[in-house]
């Protein structure tokens, strides 16, 4: 059972990044998936979740029409593209499982998450 994130990077202040998340070991069409991401000593943000079936999404104010979640359920896989992108953006991002809209201070035992892709936004 593994989630890999990848797609992040160094990126000018209104730059535009992808970033991807592909599941193994377990039947991703089943999951909502939510990406968080963890500021330098900073608890977890929710950026934004998708769910299964009818595609409902959900974004945080702090990046409401500027980020946008996709899934492709044949490719196991969950993306977040990521514009406009401001300073305030600079984290590390996870993908989880699960529909997970509330701010937490660190990972729950229980949440299945990857090793998380680096995002610095930066001129």
């Amino acid at each position: 059972v593994q989630l890999v994130e990848s797609g992040g990077g160094l990126v000018q202040p209104g730059g535009s990044l992808r970033l991807s998340c592909v599941a193994s070991g377990f039947t991703f069409s089943t999951y909502s998936m939510t990406w968080v991401r963890q500021r330098p000593g900073q608890g977890l943000e929710w950026v934004s979740a998708i769910s299964t079936g009818d595609i409902q999404t959900a974004y945080a104010d702090s990046v409401k029409g500027r980020f946008t979640i996709s899934r492709d359920n044949a490719k196991d896989t969950v993306y977040l593209q990521m514009n406009l992108l401001k300073p305030e953006d600079t984290a590390v991002y996870y993908c989880v499982t699960g529909w997970r809209t509330v701010d937490r201070p660190t990972f729950p035992d229980s949440w299945l998450r990857g090793r998380g892709t680096q995002v610095t936004v930066s001129s």
